[in-house]
């Protein structure tokens, strides 16, 4: 079966995180994806977090599945000729060097227009154009800069960061979105563009509803569903909201069975108003499905740290597990707190490709996470990432190098 971009090539001189979950997605799609590394070292995550001596880390191994390796020496004039050469046979340029990287090699968009004007030029940045913009980024910054860490935590405490990656891998998706509407775009205007997705912008769309709020605080003066309500204080900016839900359905981290030894007994519930009968019944408390103080949305807000208190003294007498069960025959919205092991051996997430087993040949078999996006005509086979330099030969071969000229670029230093 044929992939969804079978025939793009995209030559990929990205590192670390945010660039290569952006290639990675692509590549799960079809494209061929020519990553572009440094002859005896490579992407700086090979070494980093090591839990093999010598063997490329679970970090780079995880986010760049399915592509090709070729080494180059970008300062090398020769390597530079192979670079050209990458460019006019490339579809798509991406790339998350520090602001200014690209030109300083030589490729400014007008060089790479020059070589091929039908070429996308994708880049990951920490700022867009502004004060910042020549700032370098890594994820908990862009998780700051962007109102993720200012609205995360408890209001008793100092801002926190997320463990999901939504500066890095966040930001990558935003770019893959953008490549492939450029690729789109360029098959009704024939020209190639720049793309630009940065750290900042992605950790603001995905924080959009604190925005929302930003503005209900400052024509209110309150937000009745957030935990300072009614007996706290509201400050000019939106505040931390432990785990309320961030909607309009009242929701919390609740106890389980078991809690005092697994930091991960714990269930997520929500209080939806249309089955709020059934959530009284289910916990015993029958009568407050009619009481004046409690039937209602608006009545239940002023009261909501004593409901999801007597919700929790339901929810301690059960695993999540049980509790979600329960729940569950109710349409009662919920969710457990699943660490990463029980994720991990979850038997649903391997048949569905969300989690997948894959085979190295120096690491041997590790877990990695699949392709989150499934098309039903572009199935994703999640195959290993490469070995540092392993498709050199063979991508030289398709730019039509013969063996000898391979030979000779390789004993320059420039492959």
């Amino acid at each position: 079966m044929s992939k969804a971009l079978d025939g793009v090539r995209i030559l990929d001189f990205t590192h670390v995180q945010s660039g290569p979950t952006c290639t990675q997605l692509l590549a799960w799609f079809g494209a061929d994806v020519i990553k572009v590394e440094r002859a005896g070292a490579g992407d700086i995550t090979r070494e980093q977090l090591r839990d093999i001596p010598d063997v490329d880390s679970l970090y780079f191994t995880m986010l760049n599945h399915n592509k090709r390796s070729v080494t180059i020496d970008t300062k090398n004039p020769e390597g530079k000729l192979v670079l050209e050469a990458l460019i006019q046979k490339c579809d798509v340029l991406v790339e998350n060097f520090a602001p200014g990287a690209l030109d300083r090699m030589g490729f400014t968009w007008e060089r790479i227009q020059e070589l091929n004007p039908r070429m996308i030029v994708a880049s990951v940045k920490g700022f867009g154009p502004g004060p910042y913009e020549d700032c370098k980024v890594y994820e908990n910054v862009a998780q700051c800069a962007g109102g993720a860490a200012s609205t995360t935590g408890f209001d008793d405490g100092p801002p926190v960061v997320t463990g999901a990656q939504i500066g890095d891998s966040g930001t990558g998706l935003h770019l893959a979105l953008g490549i492939v509407t450029a690729l789109y775009q360029r098959t009704q205007t024939g020209r190639g563009q720049k793309v630009l997705a940065a750290m900042q912008d992605g950790v603001l769309n995905l924080c959009r509803v604190k925005l929302r709020d930003q503005q209900r605080l400052e024509r209110t003066g309150t937000m009745k569903e957030y935990p300072q309500y009614p007996n706290g204080t509201f400050g000019e900016a939106v505040p931390r909201a432990g785990n309320a839900s961030g909607g309009g359905q009242p929701g919390w981290i609740l106890k389980c069975k078991g809690w005092e030894t697994d930091p991960n007994a714990y269930i997520y519930f929500i209080t939806q108003a249309p089955v709020w009968a059934k959530i009284c019944n289910v916990i015993g408390k029958e009568e407050w499905a009619t009481d004046p103080n409690y039937a209602t949305p608006a009545a239940r807000l002023p009261h909501l740290k004593d409901i999801f208190a007597e919700i929790e003294r339901w929810t301690m007498t059960k695993t999540k597990f049980e509790a979600m069960q329960i729940l569950n025959k109710y349409d009662i919205p919920c969710g457990p707190i699943l660490s990463m092991k029980e994720i991990a051996e979850e038997p649903s997430l391997r048949k569905t490709g969300t989690i997948v087993e894959v085979d190295h040949p120096t690491r041997g078999k590790y877990l990695t996470v699949g392709n989150p996006i499934k098309l039903s005509d572009s199935p994703t086979e999640v195959k290993r990432s490469p070995l540092l330099g392993e498709h050199t030969d063979e991508v030289m071969a398709e730019l039509g190098y013969s063996p000898e000229q391979i030979n000779a670029l390789r004993t320059a230093g420039a492959i």
